[in-house]
């Protein structure tokens, strides 16, 4: 998968970093949320397709897991546009 460009995101993260992919984000401050569009290549969607199953994972660097919600559409999340 690859972060993808959304209508209403307003930061990208790691744009000036050429040791990271850049991730584009809606960051809401007021709430602390942070919201990604990932794009499936036809594989992956196949696979998503036959074992309805998709994996996260996150690097802690051994502190506190945050929370995370994982959706099929932007109107799950948050109110934009």
């Amino acid at each position: 998968m690859k972060p993808k460009e959304f209508k209403g995101q307003n930061v990208v993260f790691g744009a000036n970093q050429p040791e990271y992919q850049p991730l584009p984000a809606l960051r809401i401050p007021e709430t602390g949320e942070v919201i990604t569009c990932w794009q499936m290549t036809d594989e992956e969607f196949e696979e998503v397709s036959k074992t309805r199953c998709v994996y996260l994972q996150q690097l802690t660097f051994n502190q506190p897991l945050q929370p995370v919600y994982l959706s099929s559409g932007l109107h799950d999340l948050a109110k934009i546009g």
